[in-house]
């Protein structure tokens, strides 16, 4: 089902198609001629091997149900593209497949050793189906506008035939523009790169590339924080009108209710109407869930990735709302929704939205100073003030205060003094309290695989002593009391009140810029100037394309 595509292919800015005149599209079932023969004399037992482009023949068979009862076995195989798939069947990689005519023509003027044995005529094909996608910032509405400008597309593939025929229709030579030929993936990247002005493909990828934006509207730096605003006010929203913690039906809070907030930014930077929202938000509540037992198991690493599972189902659930996926009535307060799900119907429908639109929660959010959970961050603090210029082998005991929010970074008390992994040990308050002593900072580099067996960080951890207190004096989760104890008996002691980076204690923008700076320069692709690109994210309100930061 082309969820994605658009209902008219002359009314979307961005996408350019072409007329392609023919007697109707058809698509070719080629084999080898071992495949051929192969074909119609099947018996129990043997193997009939099939290619499928991507999202192609097997998710249609398989979802048919076709082969039920079938008295041989089929064996797949997927291929970005027809004419890797047509290359298989000529080299007897597989035996048959399901291609375009396009490609097949091409491979078939070109002597592979192929045969067409079934056609089917496709009479409407979905508008958007076969494109030429351009970036959302180009003013291009057809092919003399990328006249002398590169063009993207696969060799021999029904994208570089609709190419052709484009130009062809246009009245233009086939060296009018500048072909560069690629893999679909590969082509997806330049084209986002702006590599080159456009990509002459097929769907999926033609879906996909709507999904991503490089159709539609560029997104101002404005567009951009009015949705960020209305994604972080509902998050916080939701979790504020709960009157019965998530915690109790065993669920693990931050990522679900980060989950609706993306949901309805993602609605709102499509510009969704009030209905939509609603249906976006139904459909996140279809995909949205996070065990508590995320907290138990020692050996997992979910919790270092656990909003990007939320946060990916978000934005398909705002592309579904837009192309009319219904929802519920009500997401949100129904008999069966979230607060039903979540907190067995207990929650203050003014806390959701009685002061909704004139005050944002995202202005009372912390920016954290330290890469670990905000409930360590006090004690870090504490501790890096406290022990400056002291030896760390001076230190005999560390004993924090802490509140109900706080004991799961205490406890097990074993397991968060030598925790096993990254992320268990940024969810420790003994372990990033003995960091902060022992190496007078805490920061990503502390938590790879040597600093988890430091013996100097693992002895200081093994005498941090947790004391549950009520939490009078500092904010529930994010502030708390220290006292460390000297070989000499000396006793320094501190209290926090808040972490540092919540809006009573902001973070100053050079700290920001330096945190970002140094998180962009350990990403996978790292970026060309990150002092220069933060400083331009500090600014995004100005811009007209948010996009083009990271082009």
């Amino acid at each position: 089902m082309p969820l994605f595509s658009p209902r008219s292919t002359h009314g979307l800015p961005g996408l350019v198609t072409a007329p392609v005149a023919r007697r109707g599209v058809l698509g070719w079932m080629a084999m080898g001629a071992a495949g051929a023969a192969l074909a119609g004399c099947h018996r129990a037992g043997e193997t009939l091997r099939v290619g499928s482009q991507k999202g192609g023949t097997k998710a249609l068979v398989e979802a048919s149900d076709a082969l039920a009862g079938a008295g041989y076995r089929v064996e797949w195989a997927e291929f970005p593209a027809a004419q890797n798939l047509l290359e298989a069947i000529a080299s007897d990689a597989v035996d048959v497949g399901m291609v375009g005519d396009g490609p097949f023509a091409f491979a078939y003027q070109s002597g592979q050793p192929i045969v067409a044995v079934a056609a089917r005529r496709v009479e409407n094909r979905p508008a958007g189906a076969l494109a030429v996608v351009v970036r959302a910032a180009s003013p291009a509405h057809g092919m003399a506008d990328i006249a002398g400008q590169k063009l993207a597309t696969t060799r021999g593939s029904i994208g570089h035939y609709l190419a052709l025929r484009a130009l062809a229709g246009a009245g233009m030579a086939p060296d009018a523009v500048h072909f560069v030929f690629l893999s679909p993936s590969d082509a997806a990247a330049a084209l986002r790169s702006g590599a080159v002005a456009a990509w002459a493909t097929w769907a999926p990828y033609t879906m996909l590339a709507q999904a991503e934006g490089a159709q539609g509207r560029p997104v101002s730096g404005q567009r951009f924080l009015t949705a960020l605003a209305v994604g972080g006010d509902v998050a916080c929203r939701m979790g504020l009108a709960l009157r019965r913690p998530m915690e109790a039906g065993g669920w693990y809070p931050p990522p679900i209710l980060a989950g609706m907030g993306a949901a309805a930014g993602a609605a709102s930077l499509l510009g969704l109407p009030a209905a939509q929202v609603r249906d976006a938000l139904s459909l996140m509540l279809c995909q949205n869930v996070m065990p508590g037992e995320i907290k138990h198991s020692p050996g997992t690493v979910i919790r270092a990735v656990r909003e990007g599972f939320p946060a990916q189902a978000a934005v398909l659930s705002a592309l579904l709302a837009r192309e009319g996926v219904a929802g519920f009535e009500q997401p949100i307060e129904g008999r069966s929704g979230f607060y039903a799900l979540y907190a067995g119907g207990q929650y203050d429908a003014d806390a959701l939205a009685g002061d909704l639109g004139r005050t944002y929660w995202i202005e009372q959010l912390t920016f954290k100073r330290w890469p670990s959970c905000r409930g360590t961050h006090p004690f870090i603090e504490m501790a890096l003030e406290l022990t400056r210029g002291i030896d760390p082998a001076r230190i005999a005991a560390i004993e924090v205060g802490i509140d109900d929010v706080q004991r799961m970074l205490t406890e097990p008390a074993g397991r968060k003094a030598a925790p096993q992994t990254a992320i268990d040990a940024k969810f420790s308050i003994p372990f990033t309290t003995a960091l902060a002593c022992a190496r007078g900072r805490v920061g990503l580099e502390d938590f790879d695989a040597p600093s988890l067996a430091d013996p100097v960080v693992l002895a200081l951890a093994a005498k941090v002593h947790a004391v549950p207190e009520d939490g009078q004096g500092w904010q529930r989760g994010s502030g708390g009391r220290m006292a460390i104890t000297l070989s000499d008996g000396q006793v320094l002691r501190a209290q926090q009140a808040d972490a540092l980076g919540c809006p009573a204690r902001p973070l100053g923008e050079a700290a920001l810029v330096a945190k970002f700076v140094d998180c962009a320069g350990r990403a996978a692709v790292p970026a060309g100037d990150p002092v220069a690109l933060a400083r331009a994210i500090l600014n995004i309100a100005q811009r007209d394309d948010v996009a083009q930061l990271f082009s």
